[in-house]
């Protein structure tokens, strides 16, 4: 058992597959790694579950019965922010984006290696335990401007030109990470450790991912690319 595990021995993940062997896999990997893990075989036993249980995490499958994964990630975290792992046996930015759009927070593509799998999940939890300490540090306390933006670290939200805007925890963490220091670029292995928590290259995808997500909500603008660098938060010109 990791150390990671021994950290955090009672936490509930759900798995919502209704590839039975593939949801049997994941749960005996995550129990072998100190997790207690419960399976649902289709999208509305999905959500019943969610409700039930309410889990620490929930790794989701795109494509279920009853409803699909999106629906049921719009469902659950509609009820209470959870991470959300979503899977899927298609490899498109599509459907990348879709789901990172409706509160996923991370995204894999069948097959996937069971290793990698457990690496995200410490991170994400390892996200959340953070998150939740840093509303408490005196950190927490300064609200940040950027333009017509404003972030609230510590009630965890986001005012565009006075409105209250939508973003999943994965988007609020990177712009509060970029706000936190105004024009400084960062690269994307950057933004993978410090914000999605990875030490896994394959990841970098999905920074790019979150970055155009949040672009379409706060404004195209708001995030500069630094070509063959990274990116940069700044107050639109």
């Amino acid at each position: 058992m990791t150390s990671a595990a021994n950290a955090a021995p009672a936490r509930t993940i759900l798995v919502v597959e209704d590839e039975a062997p593939i949801a049997d896999a994941i749960a005996a990997r995550l129990r072998s790694e100190g997790y207690r893990v419960e399976i649902a075989g289709d999208g509305p036993g999905g959500v019943t579950r969610c409700a039930e249980l309410r889990p620490d995490l929930v790794v989701l499958d795109l494509m279920l019965p009853g409803l699909d994964g999106l629906e049921v990630c719009e469902r659950i975290q509609a009820d209470r922010p959870v991470p959300v792992l979503m899977l899927t046996a298609r490899d498109s930015e599509h459907d990348m984006l879709i789901g990172l759009g409706v509160g996923a927070d991370d995204y894999m593509t069948k097959p996937f290696s069971s290793r990698e799998l457990v690496a995200r999940i410490h991170a994400l939890l390892r996200r959340v335990d953070r998150a939740r300490a840093a509303s408490t540090s005196d950190r927490a306390k300064t609200t940040i401007v950027v333009g017509d933006i404003t972030i609230d670290p510590a009630a965890r939200r986001v005012y565009c030109d006075g409105d209250l805007v939508h973003l999943t925890p994965t988007e609020f963490d990177l712009a509060l990470y970029l706000g936190e220091s105004i024009g400084e670029v960062f690269t994307r292995e950057d933004l993978l450790t410090e914000v999605l928590g990875y030490d896994v290259a394959s990841g970098v995808r999905t920074v790019d991912s979150h970055v155009r997500a949040v672009r379409r909500k706060l404004g195209t603008d708001v995030i500069r690319t630094v070509h063959g660098v990274g990116y940069a938060m700044e107050a639109p010109a």
